[in-house]
Order: C-alpha cells, then structure tokens, then sequence
C-alpha cells in the first residue's frame, strides 16, 4: 500500500458526504453504505476485462528505454520516476471524500508518461481486477502526456466474483501544449459493488482530448468527471454511456470547465435504464473570466425500459464570459410506441422492434466515432451489455 504522503499530497479531512444533506449527494443514497467493512485489499495479477485492443501494451517493472514512454505500476513509478509522479500525484483531481480515501489507502495504479513530441502507435491497456468479495479496491490511473506528445489509453476495471465489494478509483490527466490523447474508460464490475471515482483532466494550449467513459456494473455509487480547458485553442470531447437493470444506481457528475479563451468543449452522455434501476446524470459547464470564445456542447439523453426504471438529468450553466456559445440538452422518455407500431405493422415482433428502437438510440453514440478499432470495441461492448440488460 503506498500513501498520499509519500507522494508529498497534504492530507486533509473530509467527511463522508450524507445522502440529500451534501451538495450533489440529493440522488444518491450512500446512508447504508459502511466503510468499516469493507478491508483494503489489492487488485488481482492477471486478468481481463471488456476490452484487449489488438497490439497493446500493459504496464510493465521493467525500465522503459531512455527518454522513451512510460507504462508502469505506479508503485514502481514512486521509486523510479518520483519526479513525475511527484509533480502530478494528487494535484489534478479536487478534494473529497472518496479521493481522500484513495490517496491513503491505494494499492494498484499505473503511470503512463509519454515524452515531448513522442506517438505510442499501440494502445496502452489498463486492466484492474476486483477479486475478494467483501473488500475495498483503491486504484489510480496518472496519464502525462508533455508538448506534442500523442497516445491512446484503455483503462478497465471488472469483478472476478458476484459478492459484495467496493470500488474507489481516481483518474488523473495532463495533456501538455499541442498533445493528443485518446482515453477509454470502462467498468464492467458485478452488480452487487459500490462504485466511487473522482476523474479529472487538464488541457493545455492547442491540446486535445478525446474521452470515452462506459458503465456497465455496479449496484450503486457516484463518479465525478471533469474536463478543465486551461490552455487558449484546447478541446475536450467527452462520449458516455451507461446501461443498468434490476436495481442499478448509477450517478454521473460532470464538468467542462473553461479556464482560456477559444476553447471547445462537448459532452454526449447516453443511458438506457430498466427494470426498478436509476439514474443520475448532473452537468455543469463552466466558463471562467476571460474565457471568451467559449464554445460549449453537452447533452444526456435517457431512455426507459418499463416503468419502474428512473432517471434524472440536470443541465447547468455557470457562465462569467461574455462572448460565447454554450448550449445544453437534456430528456428522458419511454420507447415511443408510434415506433414500435411502425415496426410491427411491416411484420417484425415486439421484442424485435424494440430491440432495434434500442439499438437506434445507442447508436447515436456509436456515431460519435470515426471508423476504425475504437468504434468497432465501443460497439461490439454496447450490444453485449443490451444483450445482457433485454435478456
């Protein structure tokens, strides 16, 4: 187990936050939730998850050629490359409870460093395993990519059982001057787990980000991600989607912040929600003073399968420029049966036409891929996870 404090963070107390008495906990119920219970134990060795990229790279203890990428536990990463971690290593995401938690209680993570001006052709792969029932996995994920560097991350994490668990993971990310990252974030962890992650990415000058997050598991939780533009001429897109049965609890909270002028931020988050299964989807678009020339998108649509399912979207604005484009779009509505009358009529059965309706509406997020390796993976793991949430 290593420490925030060995990474030089300060540590600070932060209570646990109280369902509907702490501001963005109104929808999520964590009154039952105990923390006493659930002992720290480390992620497995080994192990897969929803994705294997063809040619990718994992984490490695072995020392990378000189100047050259970094892929690396970030335990080994503490030892041998303090000076990155250390500039890095708690600084990007905000405080709260559960990244405290984190920063004190971690036992797995990774660090992927690329250098100035440097392309990693093959896809990095993270894969974190939560195999004792009953315990806690604090995980982290440090991404640096420096000026004009170039990259692309899956980061998954799963269960290797069907009890009881809880999983907390923190993802932080720098994306130097005029660098591109591609990051894929998933979990497929089973449906009896606590989910927690506070995620946050910085974006310097003329830099780009392209940010998938998927959410397949898990019985209830929250995770905060956020996209800071920080740097004149930099772009953050941001694709989710999450699809829950039975009694899934799945709470998002977003935000794209504008800290520089002539940024471009846009969000399209996707849920497909059934059987008595909720959820929340809150997000904020902030533009700070000076950032004119803000151009903002973000959007949640929901659909509902049946009519215990629930979902809650919540667009918001901050604004403190006064030269900029910042739009928001937000619904939730059941399969519009003017649809599936459509579709029967020309002969097709109920449960055909509904899938294909469902299908339709994810699609939409499909889209938001140019063709190639990535598209075909986000793909091919929504019709696995509609498999499993229509039966």
């Amino acid at each position: 187990m290593a420490s925030a404090v060995a990474a030089g963070v300060p540590q600070l107390h932060v209570e646990v936050p109280s369902f509907k008495g702490t501001p963005g906990w109104e929808f999520t119920p964590i009154d039952k939730l105990d923390l006493a219970k659930f002992p720290v134990a480390p992620a497995a060795v080994g192990g897969s998850g929803l994705f294997a990229p063809e040619g990718a790279v994992s984490p490695s203890d072995e020392d990378p050629r000189s100047e050259g990428p970094i892929v690396a536990p970030l335990r080994v990463a503490l030892e041998r490359h303090a000076d990155v971690v250390g500039r890095h290593f708690g600084t990007v995401v905000r405080p709260g409870y559960f990244a405290s938690a984190n920063a004190d209680e971690w036992t797995d993570g990774t660090l992927v460093y690329v250098p100035r001006n440097t392309k990693v052709d093959a896809p990095i792969l993270i894969t974190t395993i939560q195999d004792k029932p009953g315990t806690a996995l604090h995980h982290r994920t440090l991404i640096v990519l420096e000026e004009g560097a170039e990259a692309e991350v899956w980061d998954q994490v799963s269960s290797a059982h069907d009890e009881e668990a809880l999983v907390n993971g923190v993802v932080e990310i720098v994306v130097g001057d005029n660098a591109n990252l591609k990051y894929i974030g998933a979990q497929s962890l089973n449906e009896k787990t606590w989910v927690f992650g506070a995620q946050r990415a910085i974006v310097a000058k003329d830099a780009q980000l392209d940010w998938t997050t998927l959410a397949f598991g898990g019985a209830n939780g929250k995770v905060f991600l956020e996209s800071t533009l920080d740097g004149q001429g930099s772009t953050a897109k941001v694709t989710g989607a999450y699809a829950t049965r039975g009694r899934q609890h799945v709470d998002y909270d977003t935000l794209q912040e504008h800290a520089a002028p002539d940024t471009v931020s846009d969000l399209a988050f996707r849920g497909l929600i059934s059987g008595r299964s909720s959820a929340v989807w809150r997000g904020m678009i902030k533009v700070d003073p000076g950032a004119q020339r803000t151009d903002a998108f973000q959007e949640a649509r929901n659909l509902l399968l049946g009519k215990k399912a629930h979902a809650d979207a919540i667009p918001g604005l901050e604004i403190l420029a006064d030269d900029v484009r910042c739009t928001h779009a937000a619904a939730i509505a059941q399969i519009d049966p003017e649809q599936i009358f459509y579709l029967r009529s020309r002969g097709l059965p109920k449960t055909t036409a509904e899938r294909l309706v469902v299908e339709g509406f994810l699609g939409a997020i499909v889209e938001r891929y140019s063709e190639g390796p990535v598209r075909d993976a986000i793909a091919a793991a929504l019709d696995q996870r509609l498999a499993e949430v229509l039966g």
